[in-house]
């Protein structure tokens, strides 16, 4: 509290009048995405649900089993809470990277501890992990919460290995929510992200129905046109020479 009153009497009222707006939206996006997290948390009986992780990220991975992450290094960013790595068995490390992290390991504790996973709380700046060290990593539906597209996109490119992959879910044309700030389209995921990626899987598609809207990638009923609300599931490699 010594802080900030000291922080409110040096800052310029011009300067806090900037401000304001930001870190208002910025403590009501993570207020918002914890309530989100808590009602879950009670749906799912006080243990988080996480067995449809691993359908959903080998079907984006285009994987039969885990066998591809064997010995791997492997990260979710913007995972959440849920455990959405604990099925990949063999992998070396297992990172879910969220902005909340810190506040899933004091409100879920035991389900935190019980995933077997590190949880590294990101900042909407920087992801704190050494350059090239990521093997494989992941995204489902969670780029679109950030503030800063462009920053982040250009954070997972720097912490992927040469060689590594990235493996993403977006949603397309969404409009923006204070906790989804983005509306993603395919030419802003290509150009600030695919564009320094060696695409090897690009798939897009409508949504399927409410409780199984990945449901077109699984039955190869996919359908879509450029400006409609829809699902890019996407599959790179960062190229083995930066």
């Amino acid at each position: 509290m010594l802080l900030k009153s000291i922080l409110e009497k040096i800052i310029p009222s011009p300067i806090k009048t900037i401000l304001r707006p930001l870190r208002n939206r910025m403590l009501k996006k993570n207020v918002e995405e914890l309530a989100f997290w808590k009602s879950r948390l009670a749906i799912d009986n006080g243990v988080f649900k996480n067995y449809h992780y691993e359908k959903i990220m080998l079907g984006m991975a285009e994987e039969q089993n885990d066998d591809f992450f064997k010995n791997k290094i492997i990260a979710d960013f913007g995972c959440g809470p849920r455990g959405s790595l604990v099925w990949v068995k063999d992998a070396t490390m297992r990172i879910g990277i969220d902005v909340l992290a810190d506040r899933y390991a004091d409100e879920f504790t035991e389900n935190a501890i019980a995933h077997d996973m590190v949880y590294l709380k990101s900042t909407e700046k920087v992801i704190p992990l050494p350059s090239n060290f990521i093997d494989v990593l992941f995204t489902v539906n969670a780029i679109d919460h950030v503030n800063n597209f462009a920053l982040m996109c250009a954070e997972i490119v720097r912490v992927l290995k040469p060689g590594g992959y990235f493996i993403g879910s977006f949603n397309l044309e969404e409009p923006a929510t204070p906790c989804e700030p983005q509306q993603l389209n395919e030419r802003i995921i290509k150009e600030n992200l695919l564009n320094k990626l060696t695409i090897m899987s690009y798939r897009v598609s409508k949504k399927g129905p409410k409780d199984d809207m990945y449901a077109p990638f699984f039955n190869n009923t996919l359908s879509y046109q450029t400006g409609e609300e829809g699902v890019l599931w996407v599959k790179a490699q960062k190229p083995k020479n930066e």
